[in-house]
């Protein structure tokens, strides 16, 4: 089997349609389809599968891209062992996070690194199921997940555990609430909230206090970002669950964060990269220099939460 194919296929598992693999290869829609259709030629059992207008994975299609993956991964091990990836300091290393966790980590992990080696940052917000493919642009891309959420998938992407943080209400400072040191779900049952956008991880968190106290709450506002949500909360136009680590910058000027105390919130905060771009030496000193800020931030809050 060709190599070259075997990548295809995974591009195909990851970004999910024939034409997205193309774009992203500066090749035709009916390249990719030839070449899908030569490793089909070599294997005796389907790897795809159409459903509606879009070219699917098989479960023998998956399982190759999987084994795909392996080999891409000694690929680039064997490579780096004879001395092709002598000096990886001037690799980029390009690394993704959603929006709160890109505010407290990306300064923090450019001093840390000063330079080597070089990144290439963004910002990718997008819902659970979402995160495992974008994988497929970044060496490494920061992701959440609530403990009930499936965990992430480990035939596609290695996962790295940065931070669980503890979810906290997001109070105006003016608010009665904001008087005492911790509350509890009962109190918050009359609120107003603003909460994310369905299919994003934070958006069940609600639905769990919902549960908890025996009746709906009223969402009255759909904000992803939690710097726009912190706004929102300020005015006092309603309150918010926020993380506590990576939104603690955001607690000042009249916002003030509070633990619950009869109900456990806590999101997992992960580093997820596929098997190959951790065989780069750059990317693993990045993905180290990532679990050393994310110790900071997290003993800085349990420091001042301390005091």
């Amino acid at each position: 089997m060709d190599v070259a194919h075997l990548r295809l296929l995974r591009e195909l598992r990851d970004r999910g349609s024939v034409a997205a693999v193309a774009e992203s290869l500066h090749v035709s829609a009916s390249a990719v389809s030839q070449q899908l259709s030569a490793l089909q030629a070599h294997v005796p059992v389907p790897l795809t599968t159409r459903r509606g207008r879009t070219l699917a994975l098989t479960p023998a299609g998956q399982a190759l891209a999987a084994a795909g993956a392996r080999v891409d991964e000694a690929l680039v091990s064997a490579r780096e062992a004879v001395g092709a990836f002598l000096d990886t300091s001037d690799r980029p290393v390009r690394v993704s996070a959603f929006h709160s966790a890109a505010l407290a980590l990306f300064g923090n992990l450019l001093r840390e690194l000063d330079g080597t080696p070089p990144l290439r940052l963004a910002d990718a917000d997008v819902a659970h199921r979402d995160f495992p493919g974008l994988t497929a642009d970044h060496d490494i891309v920061v992701a959440h997940r609530l403990a009930h959420d499936e965990p992430w998938p480990v035939d596609r992407v290695v996962t790295v555990p940065l931070l669980e943080e503890p979810l906290d209400i997001a109070l105006p400072a003016e608010h009665p609430l904001a008087r005492r040191d911790e509350l509890r779900a009962t109190d918050l049952v009359a609120e107003r909230w603003v909460s994310v956008h369905p299919g994003f991880p934070l958006a069940g968190v609600l639905d769990h206090l919902a549960a908890h106290v025996g009746r709906p709450l009223e969402v009255a506002h759909r904000i992803n970002e939690f710097s726009v949500t912190a706004e929102v909360v300020r005015a006092g136009a309603a309150i918010a669950v926020m993380p506590r680590t990576t939104t603690t910058p955001l607690a000042v000027d009249g916002l003030v964060l509070r633990p619950l105390a009869d109900v456990a919130l806590v999101r997992h905060v992960d580093a997820l990269a596929r098997p190959d771009a951790l065989a780069y030496a750059a990317v693993r000193r990045v993905l180290s220099a990532l679990r050393t800020v994310s110790a900071r931030a997290s003993a800085r809050v349990a420091g001042a939460d301390s005091d």
